[in-house]
């Protein structure tokens, strides 16, 4: 089934203005990806950002051209050495930190918005099961690209997964959670209006 609109759709239909709709949601974007990177919520074993939550619910919210788009932006604004990732810039800007531990995951975010986005397109965030394995799938994405990465760099020698993974999966667990949850009671909403 192909859904005919996204949130954003439904929310701000694109008719006449589309430009400056397509240009203010991807601005927008951009900031909220900025704003969840510096706002950590203290959480065992290690603080969590609700920065993955974010590039999930902006390539179900825009779409998957759209949402990768804005991720684009936020990754180029990065690059050109804006302090906008976490930790910045305490553990570096630009590129120097966009190859280092967490670049993979980085990487992650657009390939997130662009699961996540087209089958939110495809109708996916209007009920609670395709939801979940929607938001579940876009985490997966952030994650791959992450753990190898971080594999590459350095050495699988390593316990990747018990430093890039295990300490981020209840904190995930708990955004998916809420967001699948979210998700279709917003539909339902919307429908109703």
């Amino acid at each position: 089934m192909i859904a005919s609109t996204t949130l954003a759709d439904t929310l701000w239909p694109a008719q006449a203005h589309r430009s400056l709709r397509n240009l203010t949601l991807l601005v927008c974007g951009s900031l909220l990806l900025i704003a969840t990177a510096k706002l950590q919520i203290p959480f065992y074993p290690v603080p969590m950002t609700l920065q993955p939550l974010a590039v999930l619910l902006i390539g179900i919210t825009c779409g998957w051209r759209l949402g990768a788009a804005t991720v684009a932006l936020y990754l180029a604004q990065g690059a050109m050495g804006l302090p906008v990732f976490a930790g910045t810039p305490e553990r570096g800007i630009g590129m120097a930190y966009m190859l280092g531990p967490t670049g993979g995951y980085l990487l992650g975010f657009m390939l997130a918005a662009v699961v996540t986005g087209w089958l939110a397109e495809r109708g996916w965030d209007r009920r609670l099961l395709p939801t979940l394995a929607m938001l579940t799938l876009g985490m997966a994405a952030i994650y791959l690209p992450g753990v190898l990465w971080l594999g590459a760099l350095v050495g699988w020698d390593k316990p990747i997964l018990a430093m890039g993974v295990y300490p981020f999966l209840l904190g995930d667990a708990v955004k998916i959670a809420l967001a699948a949850a979210s998700l279709p009671l917003i539909w339902r909403g919307l429908q109703r209006r």
